[in-house]
């Protein structure tokens, strides 16, 4: 977008509230005081920088853990005003770091688009630190101040002289807010990685003293590097993503897609950088355009004829990786998570803009589009297929309890909240399971074998699948477009499966379709894994269960050399009813993993590497990660 102000001054600085309830209630304002909240402190101070980038203002950022615990970003933006705020006759840096809602993101000149917490973010991880100190760069010299827990300690003060501009924030979290304070790599590089790809030609450094690495993300392609980077493990069937960058009434937009062979959809949306998880009206304006872009494109070249009904956009989006962003003056977020795009005049301009684009594309690249409507057509034939099986599974979810799967041992208890579903690899395991439960609240469901592989099937080939169609049935919810997670039977799912490679693979195709088909499953934190014990060490009748290497290494070096007997467990059969439950299933002693979902993008590229077609990427991945396999049984 054009820069019309580029003056960036105090008077553009607007107070709105003071601090005091941050560190009373941080999780208003972070989201939570775990992982989540600590992470989102990093990003405040990123996005403010990414700000000063879209304003044309800023080149490179970089980004640093320190040894002692400590982060630090540095941009080479303007650097946060140091002349004296009007309204308030403090520093104009000072009202940014112990105001709330004070900043260059509420009405003034300073920005015309921004994320972030809406003006908050500085001022927040201020509340949220031990100690924070911050320099700036600006009319030649160098300023600096340090605050403790939000209150100031120093005053603001020229501590050198300096060319060039910018703003370099330290922080040490605080440990009396926080549960954890360490920050974690992996979660900073993915976001890092994220906003190099949607910020075409920015120069982020990220580098974590701690283990001594430093990385560098500099994408000059933008959003086609991001499509490329999505599809790297999946076979694309046309080599160059389609692009393209528009500006309409002050909202910009910016697309990028490809398709694979494959039969998932990966569109992910972003307004003004924010992740938009839950979607919103850009991503339905695009959606829209593109059913209807698609159809006519089919009716015209007669590849539809007159009585063919129209291609649905499922069928449209089958095998499409999209990445969407647009740059909204003042975005409106809705939503559970207030990850969801509100504002309703975007919906129109993104359909209007991307049925341009892509109907000019498609009338210049006729092979491909060809290609996208054909495999449009096959996903079709596919649904059809797939929509009697869904009624075949719908109707049996209608019929009485009485009509359940056979091989389902139910609970007694009525209230989903209550009931828990385990998912039980083989029949052996399934009849210990159903002797040993408590049959008020755990429902057993043995599963024979192996599922079928959802990565590498269409719909109609999964709901055919007799296991799948048994699961759906007893879960009750649906699957995919009819999902509905109110009609669960049961809020905790639990996969057991032995500990072992099998027990692994199981676990993995389980995982896949939960993923693929049942999602808010695991995004509403319903799917769990069963921790079955791999060691009984006995001596007479003294007896001990362990889960995991190191535990029993613990316990022989602190039982001395006492004739303790060790017993492996190679599966879940091994186990009597007595044993299964005391050990994996009594919820006052067993242990639960939860399965959570922290990024889509990673989540899609693992599921595709572990389960879909291609066998090198596999490979690689198996090698790259055999460090961290434990108890692997061949």
């Amino acid at each position: 977008m054009e820069q019309q102000h580029t003056e960036y001054d105090a008077s553009q600085i607007q107070v709105l509230e003071g601090l005091e309830a941050v560190r009373r209630r941080p999780g208003m304002y972070i989201g939570s005081t775990g992982s989540r909240g600590l992470h989102q402190l990093v990003f405040e101070l990123v996005d403010n920088s990414i700000d000063e980038a879209m304003a044309g203002f800023c080149t490179k950022i970089d980004l640093t853990i320190h040894k002692n615990g400590s982060l630090t970003v540095t941009d080479n933006g303007r650097g946060i005003p140091v002349d004296t705020h009007e309204m308030t006759g403090l520093k104009a840096v000072e009202v940014a770091l112990t105001m709330l809602h004070a900043g260059g993101k509420f009405g003034g000149d300073g920005y015309k688009v921004a994320g972030g917490l809406h003006g908050v973010g500085l001022s927040v991880v201020n509340a949220l630190s031990e100690w924070l100190e911050i320099k700036i760069k600006r009319d030649g010299k160098v300023y600096q101040q340090r605050y403790q827990k939000g209150v100031k300690v120093t005053e603001l003060k020229v501590i050198g002289k300096a060319s060039g501009s910018g703003t370099q924030v330290t922080f040490m979290p605080d440990r009396d807010v926080f549960e954890d304070t360490n920050f974690q790599s992996e979660i900073i590089r993915r976001r890092l990685l994220e906003l190099s790809f949607l910020n075409r030609g920015i120069k982020i450094v990220f580098t974590d003293e701690r283990i001594n690495s430093k990385e560098i993300y500099r994408h000059n392609g933008g959003l086609v590097d991001f499509i490329r980077y999505l599809n790297k493990n999946k076979t694309v069937i046309h080599n160059k993503p389609l692009y393209f960058s528009v500006e309409k009434d002050e909202i910009q937009l910016e697309i990028a897609m490809q398709y694979n062979d494959g039969y998932n959809e990966l569109i992910l949306s972003y307004a003004n950088n924010i992740h938009t998880g839950e979607g919103g009206t850009h991503e339905i304006g695009f959606k829209t355009a593109l059913t209807r872009v698609v159809n006519d494109y089919a009716r015209r070249f007669n590849i539809l004829k007159e009585g063919d009904s129209n291609l649905s956009g499922e069928d449209i989006r089958e095998g499409l990786t999209a990445v969407i962003s647009v740059k909204v003056l003042e975005p409106q977020f809705e939503g559970q998570t207030k990850t969801k795009l509100g504002n309703t005049e975007v919906r129109g301009i993104v359909d209007s803009l991307v049925a341009e684009n892509l109907s000019a594309y498609l009338e210049e690249n006729p092979t491909i589009a060809r290609r996208i409507v054909d495999k449009a057509l096959n996903a079709f034939r596919s649904r059809e297929a797939a929509r009697k099986a869904r009624e075949l599974t719908r109707r049996k979810n209608a019929l009485e309890i009485s009509s359940l799967p056979g091989k389902l041992a139910d609970c007694s208890l009525k209230d989903p909240a209550l009931c828990e579903l385990y998912l039980v690899e083989g029949d052996s395991a399934g009849g210990s399971a159903k002797q040993g439960r408590d049959r008020r609240s755990q429902a057993i469901l043995p599963l024979r074998g192996k599922i079928l592989n959802v990565e590498k099937a269409r719909l109609d080939k999964i709901l055919n699948n007799e296991e799948i169609r048994t699961i759906i049935t007893a879960l009750g919810t649906g699957i995919g477009d009819d999902f509905n997670l109110d009609k669960a039977r049961y809020h905790k799912v639990i996969l057991m499966a032995d500990a072992d490679v099998d027990g692994s693979h199981i676990r993995t195709l389980l995982l896949t379709f939960f993923y693929r088909y049942m999602r808010p499953l695991i995004t509403e934190g319903y799917i769990y894994i069963a921790q079955p014990p791999l060691y009984k060490v006995y001596r007479g009748k003294e007896e001990h269960y362990l889960y995991k290497e190191e535990e029993l290494e613990k316990f022989l070096k602190d039982h001395g050399n006492k004739r303790w007997q060790v017993q492996r467990y190679k599966g879940l059969g091994e186990m009597n009813a007595e044993q299964l439950w005391e050990t994996t299933m009594n919820p006052e002693t067993r242990t639960l993993l939860r399965v959570t979902l922290s990024d889509a993008i990673e989540a899609d590229a693992i599921f595709n590497i572990l389960m879909g077609h291609r066998v090198e990427p596999r490979r690689q991945f198996i090698q790259q990660h055999a460090h961290e396999v434990r108890n692997l049984d061949i």
